[in-house]
């Protein structure tokens, strides 16, 4: 039954207009494994091992004419916990530009489906306040605002079935823009065995990971998702081999026009990974 609706979905997703919300030859969902990565859009990821769910960067409203946005049928299942969303524990969201997050969607989503919890950096819960009014503040009781400054210590957040660990890497174009802006960086362990990490936009000079080398070390990454760009920057594949190690690595965040086959693909792309068609999967390998 859980195959057969996810057939529908991609099937349904297909039909949506093509440039932005969905591509008309969707592959069938992987097979049943341990843990698996589910493609939504842009940055976004699904990650289910067994019944625990988590979603990265779901919600949000500007593609600026060079990225995918969440295709409708996928929205409408977050919001009405449909699958694949059914079961979902947390929302995690790293950081507040409008390419990754929606500060009025999470409110509904939130309002909508109490059970979720959200972890996400201040600068982003703080948006989320201003515009939730007075009948609305219970929400933030579910909500985990992550206060970092640039190399601050880790922080490590717990419940029954995750791990939830951020540190505040700077956002792209350090240190010459984008200084303010608290993109997080986090590692999730879901069911205490499959790890899975999460870079939002990253810079991808090493000097943001050299001194932390301990916490990186301290736990292996079974899937990585860095944004593409890491995949063709010898600092970032540098930081993908040296520090990270994980056991696989994704790119995340790749633009629209970016070809499904890797040999349509520029040359420095060719090689990697990438998840360029919502509704793409990955099996994450413990």
């Amino acid at each position: 039954m859980k195959r057969t609706y996810w057939l529908m979905l991609w099937a349904a997703i297909g039909s949506a207009a093509c440039d932005v919300r969905g591509d008309a030859s969707l592959p069938a969902p992987a097979p049943a494994s341990a843990a698996t990565a589910h493609y939504l859009a842009n940055a976004g990821v699904l990650v289910e091992r067994g019944e625990i769910k988590i979603v990265f960067d779901p919600l949000y409203r500007n593609g600026f004419g060079t990225y995918r946005l969440l295709p409708e049928p996928l929205e409408r299942a977050l919001f009405a916990g449909d699958p694949p969303f059914d079961g979902l524990d947390a929302v995690l969201v790293s950081h507040y530009h409008g390419d990754h997050f929606s500060a009025v969607d999470l409110l509904r989503l939130l309002s909508e489906r109490t059970e979720l919890v959200l972890y996400a950096p201040a600068q982003a819960v703080a948006e989320m306040r201003e515009l939730a009014g007075s009948e609305r503040q219970a929400i933030f009781s579910r909500v985990n605002s992550v206060a970092l400054e640039y190399k601050d210590p880790p922080v490590v957040m717990e419940t029954s079935d995750l791990i939830v660990e951020a540190v505040r890497i700077p956002h792209s174009g350090w240190p010459d823009g984008r200084l303010d802006v608290e993109n997080l960086a986090f590692r999730v362990t879901l069911g205490g065995d499959t790890t899975v990490l999460h870079l939002g936009d990253a810079d991808t000079r090493d000097v943001h990971y050299a001194h932390d080398a301990d916490y990186w070390s301290r736990r292996d990454i079974d899937m990585a998702f860095p944004p593409y760009w890491y995949l063709a920057s010898k600092d970032g594949r540098g930081v993908l081999k040296n520090r990270l190690t994980p056991n696989a690595a994704v790119g995340v965040h790749v633009p629209k026009d970016m070809p499904r086959d890797p040999a349509g693909r520029p040359a420095e792309y060719r090689d990697a990974d990438l998840f360029t068609t919502p509704g793409e999967t990955r099996e994450i390998k413990d």
